[in-house]
C-alpha cells in the first residue's frame, strides 16, 4: 500500500509540480498534495465521493440524530 501511495506521489506532484527553487516550495507543494490526498481526492471505496465529504454527511447524520433523540426526551 505504502508503495502505491509513494508511486503516486511521485507521478502526480513531483514530476507534474517541479521543479521547486528552494525547499519550502516543495514542503508546501507537499503538504497541499497530501490535504488535497486526505480530503479532496475521490475515493473508491467511498463511491467515488471526497473524504470531506463523508466525513460531513457522517457528522450531519449524528448530529440529526443527537437532535432527534432530544427531541423525544422533551415529550
Amino acid at each position: 500500500m505504502a508503495e502505491a501511495v509513494n508511486g503516486l506521489f511521485k507521478t502526480e506532484l513531483i514530476r507534474r509540480g517541479g521543479p521547486w527553487r528552494t525547499v519550502e516550495q516543495f514542503d508546501f507543494a507537499t503538504l497541499e498534495y497530501v490535504w488535497w490526498w486526505n480530503n479532496k481526492r475521490p475515493h473508491s471505496e467511498l463511491g467515488m465521493r471526497a473524504p470531506i465529504e463523508v466525513e460531513i454527511e457522517y457528522y450531519a447524520g449524528l448530529e440529526s440524530a443527537q437532535l432527534a433523540t432530544a427531541r423525544q426526551g422533551d415529550t
